[in-house]
This record gives structure tokens, C-alpha cells and sequence, in this order.
């Protein structure tokens, strides 16, 4: 037990465990306290135990317990009033209205005793003459609940005429209720507009804006506006977390899951609290949070999850489609408890269309990492059998594949193998038909099909195109020059492509044939580019480029020589290819391909050789060509290439262009992982030019499709990372760590960056900071500092350490603090950087006031940073004097200000004289300092000489103090009234002139 001997102690008690976290916990120790308070034997103790018991109760799970302590406080009331002080008889009163509420939330306690309660509780508030506001409240609860539309519009109406007085709750509280009665009667909008003020903070308190966004989260997406429903429930669910009373807001989370394709977030909601399935304290939410429970399970079934393990109540597995049928039992049997104490279906309606609703998104991103569980394949099942056998349409497959390749589809390849499955043996196709699957299958089959080249060369042949089977044969060139033997590929393709001019020259083949040969000539070439530059056969061709741009300077002459052959030869190829094809596409799309294609490899050498802007524009009149002969999806690729040569110019405006195009004509076609790209690639370009807006959303969308694409824990991590700050920047914190959150649990040094993660906690503790989780702010700073305490440049660190030294002297943990000041200190001195050192030993000094009698070490702290000060002063470059004086002169403000705080009020008059004027002697030194800043330190100056004035006047100098007041209004003589800070001195100038003023006036008529 706590050893509780008097009321003092006992309060203190009661406060201490007023901030301890909801739940069972907290309730023991209100029991304890109360057996404690009866052995004080005084009235008001255990009355006051009594509300704290009562508080608890309600905001926790075991709300059913209220109902003993208020009958007790109640008979308490009733038998001597005289023992309540008037705190206590106004939470009397107050608590009323919890009781209302508590009685309709338990389905055993009658309807009759709740209207008898409503009477009950209309006649005490008018005997104490407070408004019916609160009564008309509670008497439209009830009629709400039980469906009573008529009588509670009636309430309704009376509730918001009554006057507002000392017992109506709270605004934030009131908005809540009105919100949920207009999206009740269909009017999400209308909810929408009267919780505005709550959602933007205007009206808030220990549960709001916690349920107003969660209520809101339905509204909107049915409203379409998706967006801000993603906000609320990021921002909602971090604050309803770990609120055990909060079970209903946080279905209302877990349903959001269910209606927006984040099936797996909502398992994840639910593993976080078990006990919310079986704690029975509060029936109403519980049924709030089976129904939803229910609608979840009813969604993963319906996706194929039927079998998939899922959190549920303790003591056994379960699959969802066993969740689902026993949460929906128990919501039903509870729902009808309630209907048949109420003698309506209301309670039962409600519940059964909440577990009947249908996604309202598809699937509706969030930032936090949640794989969307895959429909599950559908069971075998054996077909029935046709009533003929249906034979393979070959003539279709051929004429389709012969459509997609002419056209240039990606799905050509793909066609093409169907047609070959179909032809079996190829028993009555035509050599043409032959040869055109053999090409086919030997450009799906790379190096494996050279053989195939050479097969349908034969039969292009044999059909009677000799230009075709040159062009299959300049094909399997190129993919023997893939293999290695370039030179090999050289001289086979150069000897073919001979030949083909001299068959176009005679008009033995078309423009296409020739120029499918020319293109394989110019593709060797090109290879023999990589080759000469060292990029060989792999990697990325913008790799490549970068590479030769980096490192042709170090080729020995030689291999320059090499290269610029190689680079010239080429050059002149492709430009036979564009001759041959410019002008003469006549709609056909493959040609307009091949010119697009060889300016493509224009870019490419104009990179090789380091032109870049002439690579950028090669490579953006490939994309055009592509995009104007309807093939958008061959652009991408070289959209990317102009977005990359642009930021490395410095041109973000070009590369958003250029990333913009790539996302338009390359989303339908692109795989997951390269949308995940190219949107991350554009959010990080929108960020530099300050659009943190439309950032976010594209790191957004890139976190997604990472996510689909099964790169949550890489490319994912790194969006969510961006995403994060993307978010901060907009100044919404509390998505921001949330998301910053899910990154962390996937970032690691090893794979993205020990820079990466180290921003991550730094952002993520710039968010907690702000949202006054000042302790876990200092974690996740220090976290960071340690990473970054391995780097060669340690002013990182020394930042790092000194927030997180800021946040623990926030949160109260004054020698975790000190600590980390001393080792930013240290850093900083390292470092060369004074103003900053000054300022950790600033902080280490006021630390040391709060937690030391007579202030001893603060001074010497202060002493410390003064010496730091003068010193670096001193020896200062003129550069640099103007923010030392600056940094010298606060450093003599505060140190006068810590002294005249160093003694108590109740401290003798010597020791508050000596302190007063040790302080004046700082503050005057400060004026003196500032002033020789001139203009720049005008302002600066004259705080510190009216801050001097008035220890002046403390010290009895009226006349002293006057001359300094009468000094800043000269100061400010001229200004105009549009300089705020000229304005506000010289009022404070003004009050300290008449108080002086005043002081002299009372001096003399005592004399």
C-alpha cells in the first residue's frame, strides 16, 4: 500500500495516478487510494477519491463500475451537501451526465430507470440552477439510441437552444454529437461543416479531435473525398492507440480498413488489441467493434481469405471465415439485448447494415506499409464437358499476332507463341506462316533461339522474301554480338546489310526489310560503343552512359582512339537508318519505330562523347516519334533518360516535364516496380522546387506500387522515407510519423543508407516534437546521433544531440538533458563553433537553477559561457563579430535573468538586493554589447535596457529607471507605427515610465 498518512499526500497521489495510461492498472490503484482516503477519516478525502474512482472507470473499458461510486457520492450529497467544496459539487453535478450515458450503454439496466434517471437528473439541475442544455442532451442520446426519430429531433432542437452554462460539455464534445446525428439522418456534408472547427483545432479536449476523426472517416469516402479520409485515419488512429476507453473510434478505424482495400492494416488494428473481443465493460462499443470485426472477416472471405489465420479473441486460432461467423453471432445476440430493452429494432438495423456495407474504394493508398491480400485462386472444379470439342482457331491466332506485331503491341510475343502451340507440327501452314513463328520464338528466346533465326530465314525464303530472311538473319547477328562475338556479328551483319541495299537498289525488297538489316548493323555498332567504354553487355543503358561520360577522360589515347572509331562508325549507321526511314513510314508503325529507335542511340553517343544537352535532345525526339506513331509505351525509357540529363543540368522545370510525359504514357503499361520509380523519381524532383504538395502524393503512389510490387522493404521503405518528409514539410505531423514509422521498421543502413535512416529518425523526431512527445522525440534524435556520431563531418551529431537535449529538458528529465547538452557541447567546441557551445551552456545553466538551492552551479555555467563568449570574440575575423556580439550580449541577458530568478520570493531582502544587482550589472553590460551593433541590435538594445529599468525600480532607483524608459522612446523617435517591434517597446517604455512614476510619486508623500 502507499503509506498514505495525510490529504496532501493523498492528492498528490490522486494526481500521479490521474497521468498514468487507461486501463485496468489505473482502476486498482483508484481502489486503493479510496481504502486509503476512508482511513483519513475527513469527508472531502474520500469524496474526492470517490470522483477520481469515477473518472477512471468511465475512461477505460470497465465503465460498468461507475454506477457504485456515483450511488455512494450521490447519498453523501443528499446527507450533508456541506462536505462537497465547490469543485466537487460542480463534478457531482457533472458527472450526471456519464451516468445518463452509462446507463444506456448496458443492456440490463431497464429503459424505464434510464427516463426515470433523465427526470432525476432535470429536477437536481434546476434546483441548482443550471441550464437544461445538458438534459435536453442527454434526452436526445436516449431517444437516438432507441430509434425514437420524433422525439429526438424535439431534443435536438432544445439541446442547441438552451444556453451554454458550466454543465454543457464542452464545444469540441457537443460538435461531436450534433456531427453524428446529421451523417445518422444522410447529411455526411452538413456533419462534415459543424465538426470543421474541432478537425482544425479551434475546439478540442481529452477525446476530440480523437472522435471526430473517426467518425469522419465513413463520411468522406462516401463523399469521394478520399484524400482527406487517408488524413483523418493516419491522424486519428495514432491518437486513439493507446486510449483503452476508445474502442468505438477505433472500429470505426478498423471498418475504414475494411471499406478502402487495407484489409491487412485492419488484421494488423486488430492484433493490437485482443482484448478489446472480450472486454465486456462497455457493451456498446464492444458491439461497435464486433460488427466491424465481422464486416472485416466478411471482406477477406469474399477475396478468397476465408482459411487465412486472423487475430481473434484469446485461447484458440482462427481462420476469418470462423471470426466472421462468431463475431457476427455476438453482435447479433448483443444488438438484440439492447432492441429488446429498448422495444425497437433500432440498435439491431443499425449494427446489421454496418456488417452489410460494401467497399467504398477499391483501394485507396496510405502510406504505412500494407500488402493488399491477393484474391486467393479459385478451387478446382471440374469443368463440364463441351458439347464438341472446340478445335483451336488458327486462322484468328495467326491474322491477331500478325495485328499485334505489325502494330508493334507489347503482346505480340506472347500471340505469337500461342499461334505456335495451336500449329502443332505446322501440318498446312504456309512457309510464310512457318517462318513467321520460328522469328517469333527465336526473339523470345534470346541467345537460346540463334538457331531459329537462321530456320526462318530459310523459309522466308522458301515464301518467296529475300529481304525478310536478310532481316532475320541480321536479328540473329545482333543476338550473336549479345553473346560476345561482336567481331563475328560485325562481319556477318555488314555483309548482309550489303546485300540488302543492293536488293532494295533493284527493288527486290521494301524500305522495311532494309531497314530492319540496317537497324541489327547499327545495334552491333552500338554494342561495340559499350564494349569500347567499358560498359560491356550488362546494366541499365543511363548506367552505361554515366559511366562513359565519368570515365573516357581516363582511357589511355589508345582506347580514346578506340572509342571515337567505334563512336563515329556508329554514328554513321544510324544515321543510314534514319535516311532510309525518314519520310517514308506511310503509317507504318514499324518504321516510324526504327527512326525513333536510332535517335535513341543518337542520345546515347552524344552521352558517350559528353554532350549532354544533344543526348537530351536526341532522346526527347525519340520519345515524340514514339508517341506520335501511338506507341507511348516505347517513350518511357527515354523520357527517363531527358528527366535524368535535365536534373544533372540543374533544370528540375525540364526534368518534371520529361518524368510527367513518362508517367503518361508508360502508367498503363509499365510494371509495378517501374511506376513505383518513376513516381518516386518525380516527388523527389517536386520537392526540390518546393512543391511538397504534389510530392507527397507521387511518393505516395510510389510507396503503393512498391508495395505491389512486392518491394515494400526496399524501394517502399525509401518512398514511405521521402514520404514522410514530404508530409512534415506540409506541417501534418501526425501523419508524418506515422508514416516515418512504417518506413523505419523496414530501413536499414545496409541496404539504403545509414543517411537515409539517419533522416528519417531526425524527421520523425522533428514530427513527435510537435506534436508534444517531446521524450520520444529525444529517442529518436538520439538514435540518429548515435549513427551519426561515425561520420567525418560531425556537425550532424552535435545537432542531433542538441535537440534531443532540448526535448528531455521538455519532457522534465532534467539530468538526461544536462547530458546531452555536455555532449553537444563538446561537439560544437570541436567543431569551432562557439555561438552553439555558448548556447548548450546556456541551457546546462538554467537545468542546474531548477534543480539546486542557491543556484551555485547555473552561475558557473553561465560564467563558462560568458568566458566562451569573450574569448571567441576576441579573437574573431570582422566576418564573423557581428554574430558573436550578438550571441555575447543575450548570453549577458540571460545570465542577469537567471540571476534575478535565483532567489525565492520568500528569500531574505539582502540576499534578493545582492542578487538584484549582481543581475543589473549583467542586463547593463547587455545594453552596452548590443549598442555597439547599431541598427542591427536596435531592438535587441532597448529589451535589454527596459528589462535593466525595471530591476532599477525593484531596487528603488525610480529615477534611474526613468532615464532608461525615457532612452528607448528616444530611440524609436520617427519610426513609423508599421514597425510592430517599435511599437511594442515604446508602450512598454510607456508602462514602465508611469509605474516609475507612480513609485516617485508614493516616495514622496511618505517623505
Amino acid at each position: 500500500m502507499s503509506g498514505i498518512t495525510d490529504f496532501d499526500a493523498l492528492r498528490r497521489a490522486l494526481a500521479e495516478n490521474s497521468e498514468q495510461p487507461e486501463g485496468p492498472a489505473r482502476n486498482a490503484r483508484a481502489e486503493q487510494l479510496l481504502a486509503e482516503a476512508e482511513k483519513l477519516d475527513i469527508p472531502l478525502a474520500v469524496i474526492e477519491a470517490l470522483g477520481h474512482q469515477l473518472k477512471v472507470y468511465n475512461y477505460s473499458s470497465e465503465k460498468d463500475k461507475m454506477f457504485v461510486p456515483f450511488a455512494r457520492l450521490l447519498r453523501m450529497w443528499d446527507e450533508r451537501p456541506e462536505d462537497f467544496d465547490a469543485y466537487e459539487t460542480h463534478s457531482l453535478h457533472w458527472v450526471f451526465k456519464w451516468m445518463s450515458a452509462g446507463m444506456l450503454d448496458q443492456p440490463h439496466i431497464p429503459l424505464a430507470s434510464i427516463e426515470k434517471w433523465l427526470g432525476e437528473m432535470e429536477h437536481r439541475y434546476r434546483l441548482a440552477g443550471h441550464s437544461e442544455r445538458a438534459v435536453r442532451s442527454a434526452e436526445f442520446s436516449v431517444a437516438a439510441h432507441i430509434g425514437d426519430l420524433a422525439r429526438a429531433e424535439r431534443a435536438y432542437t432544445a439541446w442547441l437552444a438552451a444556453d451554454r452554462d458550466r454543465m454543457a460539455d464542452c464545444h469540441a464534445c457537443e460538435l461531436h454529437g450534433q456531427g453524428v446525428w446529421q451523417v445518422r439522418c444522410g447529411r455526411d456534408a452538413d456533419a462534415l461543416q459543424l465538426w470543421r472547427p474541432v478537425l482544425e483545432g479551434e475546439f478540442a479536449c481529452a477525446h476530440e479531435p480523437h472522435n471526430v476523426l473517426a467518425s469522419s472517416l465513413a463520411p468522406l469516402l462516401r463523399l469521394g473525398r478520399v484524400e482527406e479520409a487517408r488524413a483523418h485515419h493516419l491522424r486519428g488512429f495514432r491518437l486513439v492507440r493507446s486510449m483503452e476507453s476508445m474502442r468505438g473510434a477505433y472500429a470505426d478505424h478498423v471498418e475504414f480498413c475494411a471499406l478502402t482495400g487495407n484489409e491487412a492494416r485492419g488484421l494488423e488494428l486488430l492484433a493490437e488489441r485482443p482484448a478489446y473481443f472480450t472486454d465486456t465493460g462497455h457493451p456498446r462499443s464492444r458491439l461497435d467493434f464486433l460488427a466491424v470485426v465481422t464486416l472485416l472477416m466478411d471482406r477477406l472471405t469474399e477475396l478468397g481469405h476465408g482459411e487465412r489465420r486472423v487475430p481473434g479473441p484469446a485461447g484458440r486460432t482462427w481462420t476469418a471465415r470462423e471470426l466472421a461467423a462468431h463475431a457476427r453471432a455476438e453482435a447479433t445476440e448483443l444488438a438484440e439485448r439492447f432492441d429488446r430493452r429498448n422495444g425497437t429494432s433500432a440498435v439491431g438495423d443499425r449494427v446489421r447494415a454496418r456488417m452489410a456495407q460494401h467497399p467504398l474504394v477499391d483501394r485507396l493508398p496510405l502510406g504505412v506499409r500494407t500488402v493488399r491480400p491477393a484474391p486467393a485462386p479459385a478451387p478446382a472444379v471440374a469443368p463440364l464437358p463441351p458439347a464438341a470439342p472446340a478445335e483451336p482457331d488458327l486462322p484468328g491466332l495467326l491474322a491477331e499476332a500478325r495485328r499485334l506485331s505489325d502494330t508493334l503491341r507489347p503482346q505480340a510475343l506472347e500471340a505469337w507463341a500461342a499461334v505456335a502451340r495451336a500449329a502443332g507440327d505446322g501440318a498446312g501452314l504456309t512457309p510464310r506462316d512457318r517462318a513467321e513463328i520460328a522469328d517469333h520464338e527465336a526473339m523470345a528466346r534470346g541467345p537460346e533461339g540463334l538457331g531459329l533465326f537462321e530456320r526462318a530465314a530459310g523459309l522466308y525464303a522458301e515464301a518467296g522474301d529475300p529481304g525478310e530472311a536478310l532481316a532475320a538473319r541480321a536479328r540473329g547477328a545482333y543476338i550473336r554480338a549479345l553473346t560476345g562475338e561482336l567481331d563475328t556479328a560485325l562481319a556477318t551483319v555488314t555483309s548482309l546489310y550489303d546485300e540488302a541495299l543492293a536488293l532494295y537498289a533493284d527493288e527486290g525488297t521494301g524500305v522495311r526489310q532494309t531497314a530492319s538489316v540496317a537497324m541489327s548493323r547499327a545495334r552491333v555498332l552500338m554494342r561495340r560503343v559499350h564494349e569500347a567504354v567499358g560498359g560491356g553487355s550488362g546494366g541499365e543503358e543511363s548506367e552505361e552512359f554515366t559511366e562513359a561520360r565519368s570515365g573516357e577522360a581516363g582511357q589511355s589515347g589508345e582506347a580514346a582512339a578506340d572509342t571515337g572509331q567505334a563512336v563515329a562508325e556508329a554514328e554513321v549507321a544510324v544515321r543510314e537508318v534514319l535516311a532510309l526511314v525518314d519520310g517514308r513510314d506511310d503509317g507504318d508503325v514499324r518504321l516510324a519505330a526504327r527512326g525513333a529507335e536510332a535517335w535513341a542511340m543518337l542520345g546515347e553517343l552524344a552521352g558517350v562523347t559528353g554532350d549532354a544537352g544533344r543526348a537530351a535532345e536526341s532522346f526527347r525526339r525519340a520519345a515524340d516519334v514514339y508517341v506520335a506513331a501511338g506507341l507511348p509505351w516505347f517513350a518511357v525509357e527515354y523520357q527517363v533518360q531527358v528527366a535524368a540529363l535535365a536534373h544533372q543540368a540543374g533544370d528540375l522545370a525540364g526534368a518534371e516535364r520529361a518524368l510527367r510525359a513518362a508517367l503518361e504514357h508508360g502508367a498503363p503499361y509499365v510494371e509495378p516496380v517501374g511506376r513505383a520509380r518513376l513516381h518516386l523519381q518525380l516527388a523527389e524532383v517536386l520537392g526540390g522546387r518546393d512543391a511538397s504538395g504534389e510530392a507527397a502524393e507521387h511518393a505516395l503512389q510510389a510507396a503503393h506500387w512498391a508495395d505491389e510490387a512486392g518491394e515494400s522493404g526496399t524501394l517502399g521503405a525509401w518512398a514511405r522515407q521521402q514520404l514522410g518528409g514530404f508530409l512534415l514539410r506540409r506541417g501534418r505531423y501526425a501523419e508524418a510519423a506515422e508514416v516515418l514509422e512504417s518506413a523505419l521498421a523496414d530501413l536499414s543502413a545496409d541496404t539504403h543508407g545509414d543517411g537515409t535512416v539517419v533522416q528519417a529518425r531526425w524527421w520523425l523526431g522533428d514530427c513527435l516534437g510537435e506534436l508534444g512527445e517531446h521524450r520520444a522525440a529525444a529517442e529518436q534524435w538520439l538514435k540518429a546521433a548515435d549513427l551519426a556520431r561515425h561520420w567525418p563531418e560531425q556537425r550532424d551529431h552535435a545537432t542531433l544531440a542538441h535537440l534531443a537535449a532540448e526535448s528531455l529538458g521538455n519532457a522534465g528529465l532534467a539530468a538526461e538533458a544536462d547530458r546531452a547538452y555536455g555532449r553537444a557541447g563538446e561537439l560544437w567546441r570541436a567543431l569551432g563553433n562557439t555561438p552553439f557551445l555558448v548556447r548548450s551552456l546556456r541551457a546546462r545553466a538554467w537545468l542546474a537553477l531548477d534543480g539546486e538551492p542557491g543556484a551555485a552551479g547555473a552561475r558557473v555555467l553561465m560564467t563558462q559561457a560568458v568566458r566562451e563568449c569573450e574569448t571567441a570574440l576576441a579573437a574573431a575575423k570582422e566576418a564573423d563579430r557581428e554574430e558573436l556580439a550578438a550571441e555575447l550580449g543575450g548570453t549577458y541577458r540571460q545570465f542577469a535573468e537567471l540571476l534575478a530568478s535565483s532567489v525565492s520570493e520568500e528569500a531574505e531582502d539582502p540576499a534578493i538586493r545582492a542578487a538584484s544587482e549582481a543581475a543589473l550589472e549583467q542586463m547593463t553590460r547587455a545594453v552596452a554589447v548590443f549598442a555597439t551593433l547599431g541598427a542591427a541590435g536596435l531592438h535587441s538594445r532597448t529589451g535589454a535596457e527596459l528589462a535593466a529599468g525595471r530591476l532599477e525600480a525593484d531596487l528603488g532607483r525610480p529615477a534611474r529607471a526613468a532615464a532608461r524608459a525615457r532612452g528607448v522612446l528616444a530611440a524609436y523617435e520617427g519610426a513609423g507605427e508599421g514597425d510592430e517591434s517599435a511599437r511594442a517597446r515604446r508602450e512598454e517604455a510607456a508602462r514602465l515610465l508611469e509605474a516609475v512614476q507612480e513609485q516617485e510619486g508614493e516616495g514622496a508623500e511618505q517623505g
